[in-house]
């Protein structure tokens, strides 16, 4: 299966939703079944919080913050339909996705500058092949003219139980809060988006009802 609008130019599928709604595991299968380049912007902002806790910066100080932002080196690339992100060319790895960096990646996402530079590498991603980017506000400042976007959500109950399942002890009700309050790009429905409740799918009833949504806002799946 593949997907291609009607110019044949490079274009951004934008995934949006709080944490563990399961856009992470949609993107991945939707960009395999459509053909696409899966980009995991959420990876991004995790790796430079990695940095900053690796570099002993407090991610509650804005001005350290940047200041280590002006001296690493953050490389984007593709492995295969999968991006990847290494810092001083190191890779993170399942480092990521520890209990420290889970803590901490929604004070240092929210710093302007931060941001700023990461969604200038994701825009990059277009220069090269089609993607499906998913994050928090994909839809809504990344790629805003993107007539392509899905908002997942989940209750709050199957969300905490899937973040458990997956290890991970922090509050979703906490990152929501965090994420949904922060000043710089909050987490909104991107106008345009359409609501995708992912609470009781399965993962193949997921993908298609994001691929019927798709071809709705007028993406010609083949």
């Amino acid at each position: 299966m593949t997907a291609e609008t009607s110019n044949h130019s490079h274009f951004a599928v934008a995934i949006d939703g709080p944490a563990a709604s399961g856009k992470s595991t949609l993107a991945r299968e939707l960009a395999r079944r459509l053909g696409l380049v899966m980009v995991n912007s959420g990876a991004m902002y995790r790796a430079v919080t990695w940095k900053v806790l690796r570099e002993n910066v407090d991610p509650h100080d804005t001005p350290a913050v940047v200041g280590l932002l002006d001296r690493i080196d953050i490389s984007c690339g593709r492995d295969g339909m999968f991006s990847t992100i290494a810092i001083d060319g190191a890779d993170p790895g399942d480092e990521l996705r520890g209990e420290d960096v889970n803590q901490h990646v929604s004070a240092v996402s929210a710093i302007p500058e931060v941001r700023e530079r990461l969604i200038d590498l994701q825009r990059h991603y277009l220069d090269h092949s089609s993607i499906v980017m998913e994050g928090r506000d994909i839809g809504s400042v990344v790629f805003p003219d993107t007539p392509f976007k899905i908002y997942v959500d989940a209750c709050a109950e199957v969300r905490a139980a899937r973040r458990a399942k997956d290890g991970e002890v922090d509050s979703v009700a906490r990152r929501d809060k965090l994420d949904s309050a922060r000043k710089t790009a909050p987490l909104v429905v991107a106008q345009g988006a359409t609501v995708l409740d992912n609470s009781h799918h399965t993962i193949e009833s997921g993908v298609q009802a994001a691929i019927d949504i798709l071809r709705n806002q007028g993406l010609r799946i083949e």
